[in-house]
Protein backbone atom coordinates (compact mmCIF):
# COMPACT_ATOMS: atom_id res chain seq x y z
CA UNK A 1 0.00 0.00 0.00
CA UNK A 2 2.93 2.30 0.64
CA UNK A 3 4.16 2.00 -2.95
CA UNK A 4 0.73 3.10 -4.20
CA UNK A 5 0.97 6.20 -2.03
CA UNK A 6 4.44 6.99 -3.39
CA UNK A 7 3.21 6.51 -6.96
CA UNK A 8 0.21 8.77 -6.41
CA UNK A 9 2.38 11.41 -4.77
CA UNK A 10 4.80 11.27 -7.73
CA UNK A 11 1.97 11.69 -10.22
CA UNK A 12 0.71 14.71 -8.29
CA UNK A 13 4.21 16.22 -8.28
CA UNK A 14 4.56 15.72 -12.05
CA UNK A 15 1.14 17.33 -12.62
CA UNK A 16 2.20 20.34 -10.53
CA UNK A 17 5.23 20.79 -12.80
CA UNK A 18 3.00 20.46 -15.87
CA UNK A 19 0.76 23.21 -14.47
CA UNK A 20 3.76 25.46 -13.89
CA UNK A 21 5.04 24.76 -17.41
CA UNK A 22 1.63 25.52 -18.87
CA UNK A 23 1.42 28.84 -17.02
CA UNK A 24 4.93 29.88 -18.09
CA UNK A 25 4.24 28.91 -21.70
CA UNK A 26 1.00 30.90 -21.72
CA UNK A 27 2.91 33.97 -20.47
CA UNK A 28 5.57 33.51 -23.15
CA UNK A 29 2.88 33.26 -25.81
CA UNK A 30 0.98 36.26 -24.44
CA UNK A 31 4.09 38.48 -24.49
CA UNK A 32 5.09 37.25 -27.98
CA UNK A 33 8.36 35.74 -26.79
CA UNK A 34 7.36 32.50 -28.50
CA UNK A 35 5.49 32.30 -31.79
CA UNK A 36 2.38 30.11 -31.66
CA UNK A 37 2.64 29.54 -35.42
CA UNK A 38 5.77 27.47 -34.86
CA UNK A 39 4.70 23.82 -35.11
CA UNK A 40 6.75 22.63 -32.11
CA UNK A 41 5.51 25.45 -29.87
CA UNK A 42 1.94 24.85 -31.00
CA UNK A 43 2.18 21.11 -30.31
CA UNK A 44 3.59 21.65 -26.83
CA UNK A 45 1.02 24.36 -26.02
CA UNK A 46 -1.83 22.20 -27.29
CA UNK A 47 -0.64 19.21 -25.24
CA UNK A 48 -0.33 21.28 -22.06
CA UNK A 49 -3.75 22.86 -22.65
CA UNK A 50 -5.41 19.46 -23.12
CA UNK A 51 -3.76 18.09 -19.97
CA UNK A 52 -4.45 21.04 -17.66
CA UNK A 53 -7.74 22.50 -18.88
CA UNK A 54 -10.08 19.76 -17.55
CA UNK A 55 -8.78 20.39 -14.02
CA UNK A 56 -8.69 24.18 -14.32
CA UNK A 57 -12.14 24.71 -15.89
CA UNK A 58 -14.19 23.92 -12.73
CA UNK A 59 -11.97 26.20 -10.66
CA UNK A 60 -12.38 29.05 -13.17
CA UNK A 61 -16.16 28.80 -12.92
CA UNK A 62 -16.08 29.62 -9.21
CA UNK A 63 -13.26 32.18 -9.24
CA UNK A 64 -14.22 35.85 -9.40
CA UNK A 65 -12.97 37.98 -12.27
CA UNK A 66 -9.75 39.66 -11.13
CA UNK A 67 -9.26 41.75 -14.24
CA UNK A 68 -7.46 39.47 -16.64
CA UNK A 69 -5.32 37.66 -14.08
CA UNK A 70 -5.94 33.93 -13.96
CA UNK A 71 -5.06 32.52 -10.54
CA UNK A 72 -6.75 29.17 -11.09
CA UNK A 73 -3.38 27.37 -11.58
CA UNK A 74 -2.26 28.67 -8.19
CA UNK A 75 -5.46 27.43 -6.56
CA UNK A 76 -5.09 24.03 -8.22
CA UNK A 77 -1.44 23.76 -7.18
CA UNK A 78 -2.39 24.54 -3.58
CA UNK A 79 -5.12 21.88 -3.68
CA UNK A 80 -2.69 19.35 -5.12
CA UNK A 81 -0.10 20.12 -2.44
CA UNK A 82 -2.83 19.65 0.17
CA UNK A 83 -3.75 16.28 -1.35
CA UNK A 84 -0.08 15.30 -1.46
CA UNK A 85 0.31 16.17 2.23
CA UNK A 86 -2.75 14.06 3.05
CA UNK A 87 -1.15 11.13 1.23
CA UNK A 88 2.04 11.54 3.23
CA UNK A 89 0.12 11.86 6.48
CA UNK A 90 -2.21 8.88 6.10
CA UNK A 91 -0.47 6.47 3.71
CA UNK A 92 3.24 6.92 4.25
Amino acid sequence: MQSLGVLLSSVIQIYIWVLIGSAVLSWLLAFNVLNARNQVVYTIADFLYRITEPALRPIRRFMPNIGGIDISPVVLILLLIFAQNLIYEYWL
